[in-house]
């Protein structure tokens, strides 16, 4: 037994202890760190902890990306062995879930941002969730599947102040920058017209669904890769790529290209919410005298006109959107050998000034000032940064800065509302082909849309496309 002066000795030794080590632990903390680590050392507080949803496919590339900055994928969540093998491979390290839910509920104190990479109708569940643990996140195009959830999200965004980024890439290049740059210095004049087309759907839409079941692969969780959906029995081919042209799980040819071929007019014309869209969709034939009613499924192709009110005394500007290989008028000024668009000419946007036109390809490629010539003659001052680190390694660092500290190219308080307005074209395609009995009294209407309340004035069978029932169980948000 140890005497009472030795036991009081070593309660003062035990208190000079902490007392000294508790101050050279403070004076350890203040030394740079790149004495302690030594030239080139990144502290561990300096790297993002990152969990991937969705981790085939898309979200592969999209996780190789982020890695290529200052982030480390320390989780991996894919409903899918298969297809998220690839992603295992490449990140060995990181614990791999099925369940999203499971993941966040688990490990959310060993993250800092989420990317989700899934079909885009459970995009707004995770993203959310993730969100709402305060995470930052890194969310695929289109940004939902429903207007409801893009306006949901960009509220979440500022409530939970956590830094935000919609996988629309292009919105990080220099084309749309050197676009906007043309239009402020008043080369093309004021826009009052845009056109936007692409060639997609590339997978089968306008068709029945299936009638025969498939065999269920093991590998698949087909519960959980449902999600939000309705259930269905699993059929082949529909899982990895042509769930897109299913209303249930996609949004289409819009869906898909609408937020990488819409967003430079977005953007540089500042359009805000439409208050007109109308359209009209390529009809599908079963017999020689008959067209098919497939309402599952999305159109083979469309044609939507969309109304933006003009803003401090312009005129109003309208946005025409063609899919399904179809194009717009060939310009007078484009000569007849010459790319229009994409230089295979299958996607692209033309700007109608009144002063000239200039167009651009896919994300804002190939900007060009028409006649061509004019591309090479002008010489416009550069006003806008670029971003050289690319559009994944921009929302890395802005995430290790913090929330408002840097800009970013697609933010949800751009990427919601160019989101809504992509799926504004979708809300008229889904009403156009709306059936009541025998009739379709959506085809011919033009839709009136009241942007702040997020509904159709005139029609009232189209607000049910602004929000959709999720299946039991599933709910946005807590």
């Amino acid at each position: 037994m140890l005497s009472e002066k030795t036991t009081k000795e070593n309660q003062v030794s035990r208190r000079s202890f902490l007392r000294n080590g508790a101050a050279a632990a403070a004076g350890f903390m203040i030394v740079p760190r790149h004495v302690l680590g030594g030239k080139g050392f990144t502290a561990p507080s300096d790297r993002l902890r990152v969990a991937g949803i969705g981790v085939g496919g898309k979200g592969q590339s999209d996780l190789a990306e982020i890695a290529k900055g200052p982030a480390d994928v320390v989780l991996l969540c894919d409903v899918d062995d298969r297809r998220a093998a690839a992603s295992v491979k490449a990140f060995p390290k990181a614990k791999y879930y099925k369940d999203f839910r499971e993941m966040l509920d688990k490990e959310h104190k060993n993250i800092d941002a989420v990317t989700v990479s899934t079909p885009d109708h459970n995009h707004a569940i995770q993203a959310l969730a993730a969100m709402q643990l305060g995470k930052h996140v890194y969310v695929q195009k289109p940004l939902t599947h429903d207007i409801y959830e893009a306006r949901v999200l960009t509220e979440a965004a500022k409530k939970y102040k956590v830094v935000t980024q919609m996988g629309n890439q292009g919105a990080s290049g220099d084309g749309v920058r050197q676009l906007m740059e043309w239009y402020q210095a008043g080369l093309i004049g004021d826009v009052t017209e845009v056109s936007c087309w692409t060639n997609r759907p590339v997978w089968p839409q306008g068709i029945p669904w299936s009638a025969n079941k498939g065999v269920l692969p093991k590998e698949l969780d087909w519960d959980l890769w449902l999600g939000t959906a309705p259930y269905k029995d699993y059929v082949d081919k529909l899982v990895p790529f042509n769930w897109r042209g299913w209303w249930d799980y996609g949004t289409g040819a819009l869906g898909d290209m609408g937020c990488h071929i819409i967003e430079p007019p977005f953007r540089i014309l500042d359009l805000g919410y439409p208050s007109e869209v109308e359209c009209s969709v390529g009809s599908v034939y079963v017999d020689e005298f008959k067209r098919g009613y497939f309402p599952d499924s999305c159109p083979p192709s469309s044609s939507v006109r969309l109304k933006f009110p003009g803003k401090n005394g312009k005129k109003d500007i309208y946005m025409n959107w063609i899919d399904g290989g179809l194009k717009p008028a060939r310009p007078e000024e484009l000569g007849p050998s010459e790319p229009m668009g994409d230089r295979d000419g299958t996607s692209g946007v033309i700007f109608y000034g009144t002063k000239g036109k200039m167009m651009c390809g896919t994300y804002g490629m190939y900007p060009t000032l028409l006649p061509t010539s004019r591309t090479k003659e002008v010489n416009v001052k550069q006003t806008i940064a670029r971003v050289p680190e690319g559009h994944y390694v921009q929302w890395v660092n802005a995430c290790i800065a913090g929330y408002g500290k840097k800009q970013l190219s697609s933010p949800f308080e751009i990427a919601g509302p160019l989101t809504e307005t992509v799926l504004m074209g979708n809300l008229a395609i889904r009403s156009y082909d709306y059936k009541d009995g025998n009739n379709f009294p959506g085809r011919g209407i033009k839709l009136l849309w009241d942007g702040a309340n997020m509904k159709i004035t005139n029609f009232e069978p189209a607000n049910q496309f602004v929000k959709r029932e999720y299946r039991s169980g599933w709910k946005l948000g807590k």
